[in-house]
């Protein structure tokens, strides 16, 4: 995501709370921000992919590969089940 577009993300939220915004600028609003939220989680989830937990036994988590373990497995830390994903 570049910088142009997170200044006009946030151009457009400080006219929709000045004045309001046209369809238009909603729905590229809406892009925008669908492209920030993937951006984000892209990121995220690079970060995530790298972290290695040691336990005090000296064992070491890749804390990507526990995910996969659970995600196929259909457990999520909230409780869902994988069915109840959205």
């Amino acid at each position: 995501m570049t910088e142009e577009k997170i200044n006009r993300i946030n151009e457009l939220a400080r006219k929709s709370k000045a004045e309001g915004l046209t369809e238009e600028e909603k729905e590229e609003q809406a892009l925008l921000r669908k492209e920030y939220i993937l951006a984000l989680r892209q990121n995220l989830r690079g970060q995530l992919e790298h972290i290695h937990i040691k336990n005090p036994d000296g064992s070491v988590i890749h804390v990507k590969e526990r995910h996969d373990r659970k995600y196929r497995q259909g457990e999520y830390s909230d409780g869902r089940q994988e069915e109840d994903r959205s």
